[in-house]
């Protein structure tokens, strides 16, 4: 009897929601085409900025064209979507730039896959083709590199260049010649060392762009105590996260049954007790000065000052990590074991000026790579942008001293690249072929979406940079200044082999990992079962 029923038999719940074969596939590639969409008019150099409003709190505006800023920013429902915002967020994590690069490339493949699979390609043999196209890419990618570390001068050229075209598209770009000057020096002073907390970035309303500056040391934006000297020479400092404001009853806080205000005076009388005998122990250690991630209130300052001490207060949790980094101390919260703690150390410590405010800077600290940016400017929403654009620059700049070699910007590389797939199609037989196509035109898509941007003729441009590169002119690039046709290197359009290697092998991922896509089930969490406990 079963078997003759006709009624389709529901097996997931009332709530939930499938979608199978092509309307899932076409769900999925619509989402991420909808955010590459949202995403390519920011690329390039005269990519455009969008702004960012908080609905929930009207008053947060952002004005970026960072990629992994916008998209972080997004609310999605689509699945597809999440995914490109996840590869664009482990693109910034890993190199910290070409976040919107690795977006509109995966948002371009799946584009080009849509129209393979109306041609009844199998998904398996698109997937095939582009694995295929992706190795080559790769390759040819490596062949072009160029890695000058041997040349000291020339590798430091090579820094200043990239720093200048990640900045080219950023909101530095007038400035960007002092700007990637302010990232190398401040990166090349790490000697190596990855480690970007100790390059400390201060925002400071006020004056314009160009009167940001690098100090050699670091930077706290915090005060010295009441009646405490300004400077300091020879420090030796505790850095500590302990409660110094116990020498008063919380009377709110607190609840005491006493027979008398004496006895109240007693408890207080205690207290004050207790924070002198701290006092007295953190004095043990044999410091000069003593900077604490809490509040430290009138009777512990006040025995500091007599006893030679200087003591910083509440200094914010990042700056507290930053501080123990770059002087080489540890954070303590408990002062019974003076032998077993590590103290910060640094020549100088004074306070300075810095716009309309006194700030603290350490000199001739421990960790003598450490250095701190101050960017000025004209407001928030630009000093924020401004912060994002050097982050992007640090991140580039460093990743490039740890990985050497370095390739041309302004569409070339993908071009070679799309150049290599090409030749190697025409030799393969099958439908791969033109799945490795696709992949190809979709590498071209990256220099038509910023001739694009900047407002020229993107058929003509493209079509003169692949005769060009034909030819055998593998540095062929789009000069954007003039919209024409230009050797890279000699403009100096450089860009990070390892920013570019990533983009390649995210959006592959992506694609691949959507392009497989045949059913997307959505279901609700699974009620709770009230009856059981």
């Amino acid at each position: 009897m079963l078997g003759q029923s006709m009624n389709p038999i529901r097996i997931l719940s009332q709530d939930s929601s499938e979608e199978k074969g092509e309307n899932a596939r076409l769900s999925s590639f619509l989402g991420a085409i909808f955010i590459t969409d949202l995403m390519k008019t920011t690329l390039g150099p005269a990519g455009m900025d969008k702004i960012l409003q908080s609905v929930s709190h009207p008053d947060e505006v952002n004005v970026t064209n960072d990629g992994a800023t916008i998209l972080k920013s997004l609310t999605v429902d689509n699945p597809a979507a999440r995914v490109l915002i996840d590869i664009s967020k482990t693109q910034d994590d890993e190199v910290g730039d070409g976040t919107t690069s690795v977006c509109v490339f995966t948002g371009e493949l799946l584009r080009e896959g849509e129209m393979l699979l109306k041609q009844h390609i199998h998904p398996q043999t698109v997937i095939a083709g582009w694995r295929k196209a992706s190795g080559i890419a790769l390759a040819r990618l490596r062949e072009i590199a160029e890695d000058n570390s041997s040349d000291e001068a020339k590798f430091r050229e090579d820094l200043l260049n990239i720093a200048k075209t990640t900045l080219s598209s950023k909101l530095l770009h007038h400035d960007k010649d002092y700007f990637s000057t302010l990232a190398v020096d401040a990166v090349l002073r790490l000697k190596g060392s990855m480690n970007l907390d100790a390059i400390h970035v201060i925002k400071k309303s006020g004056g314009s762009l160009r009167d940001s500056f690098l100090d050699e040391g670091f930077i706290l934006e915090k005060r010295f105590g009441v009646g405490q000297p300004k400077r300091i020479e020879k420090a030796k400092i505790l850095i500590a996260n302990t409660p110094m404001d116990t020498d008063k009853i919380k009377v709110f806080g607190a609840k005491l049954k006493v027979d008398s205000v004496a006895k109240v005076a007693d408890v207080e009388t205690a207290e004050r007790e207790r924070m002198r005998e701290k006092c007295r122990k953190i004095a043990a250690h044999g410091i000069n000065c003593f900077i604490n991630r809490q509040l430290i209130y009138n009777l512990p300052e006040e025995y500091f000052t007599e006893h030679g001490i200087t003591s910083i207060e509440h200094a914010d949790f990042e700056g507290i990590e930053r501080l123990a980094l770059v002087l080489g101390g540890d954070i303590v919260s408990s002062f019974d074991n003076p032998d077993q703690v590590r103290l910060g150390e640094c020549d100088l410590i004074e306070e300075i000026m810095l716009g309309e405010d006194r700030v603290l800077r350490f000199s001739g600290v421990k960790l003598g790579e450490a250095c701190t940016i101050v960017l000025r400017g004209g407001s928030s929403h630009m000093l924020d942008e401004a912060e994002r654009s050097l982050h992007d620059a640090l991140c580039v700049v460093s990743t490039t001293v740890k990985e050497k070699r370095v390739v041309f910007g302004g569409g070339a590389s993908e071009m070679e690249m799309a150049g290599a797939i090409d030749a190697i199609a025409a030799k393969t037989a099958g439908k791969e072929a033109i799945a490795m196509e696709a992949y190809a035109r979709a590498l071209r898509a990256m220099p038509t979406i910023i001739a694009e941007n900047g407002g020229y003729d993107s058929a003509d441009l493209v079509s003169k940079l692949r005769a060009a590169h034909a030819a055998g002119d593998t540095w062929a690039g789009l000069n954007m200044m003039q919209g024409s046709i230009a050797n890279m290197k000699e403009l100096g359009v450089t860009e990070s082999f390892r920013v570019k290697q990533q983009v390649v092998v995210s959006a592959s991922e992506a694609a691949e990992m959507l392009m497989r896509v045949d059913e997307i089930v959505k279901a609700p969490p699974r009620p709770r079962d009230e009856g059981h406990h």
